[in-house]
């Protein structure tokens, strides 16, 4: 494959993700997102009262999410994304856009093929505990530890034939950093 427009960094909550996401976009010299930061306020409210998200609350936010990507990537911006991406259909979304988005028309009469984004997948993962101790000290987050389970549950981690490499959260974030960059060389 050619090299990526989009690192999404993917993981459950407490993986690391902003904080890979973010020194990664900045190494790189990419914009970066963090997904969490383009939750609508129901779903913040419904996390924040301990209601896990389900497909119906995600999908909307996925499809404004790779609605930005492409608009980034169609300006020739490289981007980093950092955000749960936990199922499959999850991260094809964020490559694709919704299924049932009407094809473009090139004024031919003949349908163009969606617009795709070129995504990496890096997959922060650990176990249960690791990452529940991160969470526990973690202050100021609209999403509380008690829904940990719940990502665990519903994560589905990357396999082929998706473009991904898979890191453990156990590395340091130098080691995590330096890892990425190598599998983009």
């Amino acid at each position: 494959m050619a090299a990526p427009d989009v690192l999404l960094v993917m993981g459950v909550s407490g993986s690391g993700k902003s904080t890979v996401g973010a020194l990664l976009a900045s190494e790189l010299g990419w914009k970066f997102y963090d997904a969490d930061d383009y939750h609508p306020e129901e779903n913040r409210t419904k996390m924040g009262k301990g209601i896990p998200l389900n497909d119906q609350d995600r999908i909307p936010w996925l499809c404004n999410l790779h609605d930005i990507l492409l608009r980034d990537v169609a300006s020739g911006q490289h981007v980093v994304l950092a955000c749960s991406g936990l199922k499959k259909m999850y991260r094809d979304i964020l490559i694709r856009g919704k299924d049932d988005t009407p094809l473009k028309s090139d004024g031919t009469g003949k349908d163009k093929q969606p617009a795709e984004v070129k995504l990496l997948v890096v997959h922060l993962n650990g176990s249960f505990e690791v990452i529940s101790g991160r969470l526990l000290k973690r202050k100021g987050h609209f999403m509380p530890p008690e829904l940990l389970q719940s990502q665990f549950d519903t994560l589905e981690p990357p396999s082929a034939p998706e473009n991904f490499i898979q890191i453990s959260v156990d590395k340091n974030l130098s080691e995590i950093i330096a890892t990425i960059m190598d599998t983009l060389r």
